[in-house]
């Protein structure tokens, strides 16, 4: 029979993304099994993030400082701003190592169905950067969803008067894709989407 510490940690694990009562059951094991080089060396990590880590009061991004290391970083181009939904989609961005520029997290997407509006997003400081003497390109890599779309046209919209150029994430078939095994949204997306060679 598992004590409470057993069953706080295992319902508390099962609360994260990807992990449901199996899955957190079986980490909340290997945690024990490797209290001395995981399970405590992981709760001061965790203590230090909850501790430190905040919102960039710029563009919303997770670091130590505010603003964070994107931000203060001299080295990027501070013209370009990329639009993202979440940080998630930032550190994804990040990860390639192609992109320059300064980001800004809105926090989600426009959704009517789920009450989510204007309001709900960080729009209005995304609207004063735009409007900044520097930035001179907002690239909305918004998802291909619905409300992703919605989303980069709201946008579209609002930034006619800021003097600054609007682009896309082009959408197509990923690298590597083969025809016969792409969804028709994705075909559809990338003939329009088609450019020279």
């Amino acid at each position: 029979m598992a004590t409470t510490e057993i069953d706080r940690l295992i319902q508390l694990m099962s609360k994260l993304p990807g992990l449901g009562p199996r899955s957190a059951r079986r980490a909340a094991l290997h945690l024990i099994k490797n209290r001395e080089s995981l399970m405590k060396p992981l709760g001061v990590a965790m203590e230090a993030a909850a501790e430190n880590v905040k919102t960039c009061s710029n563009c919303g991004n997770l670091d130590t400082a505010d603003p964070c290391a994107i931000c203060t970083d001299v080295k990027r181009d501070a013209a370009i701003i990329c639009v993202v939904e979440d940080i998630a989609d930032l550190w994804a961005l990040e990860r390639t190592a192609t992109f320059k520029g300064l980001y800004h997290v809105l926090g989600g997407v426009l959704s009517p169905l789920d009450g989510v509006g204007p309001d709900d997003l960080m729009l209005d400081s995304l609207l004063a950067r735009a409007k900044g003497e520097v930035v001179t390109e907002i690239i909305l890599a918004t998802s291909a969803t619905v409300d992703g779309k919605t989303t980069a046209h709201y946008i579209t919209d609002r930034l006619t008067d800021a003097g600054v150029t609007v682009t896309a994430l082009a959408h197509g078939i990923p690298v590597g894709g083969e025809l016969d095994y792409l969804d028709d949204g994705t075909l559809s997306a990338a003939m329009k989407e088609r450019r020279g060679i």
